[in-house]
């Protein structure tokens, strides 16, 4: 068995989960998120559990056991806490600003960049060179956030670029002059 895979889901307080074959529906305080699941995993909803099922033990179905398993689990966290992702703009005349709903970024292009967030998703700017992408679907959150920091990815010299709030920049040292 899967270790991950094996582990019963609880369904807090406030979250409502509707089955329809493989296709789950989450309800929860912060929205709603339907995805279905691949026909040969079994999902069964008993006692505020979920709980994922395999037909064997193929390396396939081993995979897209847990697989499924903390999809589902993703799903329950983003109804009931969201996701977040936090991005950090280092550079001299780099700087974001809010406007609307749409994401300005001045990062050093002979025109200013603006990002429009899809469906589900929010911006904030906590100060020009933080920003801070919110929503409900973990992978749409991810998603944003690389097509944000793709924009202008973090060379090694300077450290110039938009960066992860976690991530660490590789310094490289400059050619030595003579």
């Amino acid at each position: 068995m899967s270790r991950i895979g094996k582990l019963p889901i609880p369904i807090p307080q406030g979250v409502t989960c509707e089955l329809k074959g493989n296709t789950l529906k989450v309800k929860g305080p912060k929205g709603e998120l339907i995805r279905t699941f691949h026909p040969d995993m079994t999902i069964k909803i008993e006692d505020n559990k979920i709980i994922v099922q395999r037909p064997s033990d193929k390396k396939e179905h081993k995979a897209l056991h847990g697989l499924t398993r903390v999809l589902i689990n993703n799903m329950i966290i983003g109804v009931t806490q969201g996701y977040e992702k936090v991005l950090l703009i280092e550079g001299i005349g780099y700087r974001a600003s809010l406007q609307g709903k749409v994401l300005n970024l001045s990062l050093g292009f002979s025109h200013p960049v603006s990002v429009e967030p899809p469906p589900g998703i929010t911006f904030a700017v906590d100060n020009p060179q933080t920003i801070r992408v919110m929503g409900i679907d973990k992978e749409l959150v991810g998603q944003v956030a690389a097509n944000i920091r793709a924009l202008r990815e973090p060379e090694p010299y300077k450290g110039k670029g938009i960066r992860y709030s976690y991530e660490r920049i590789r310094r490289k040292e400059t050619k030595a002059g003579k």
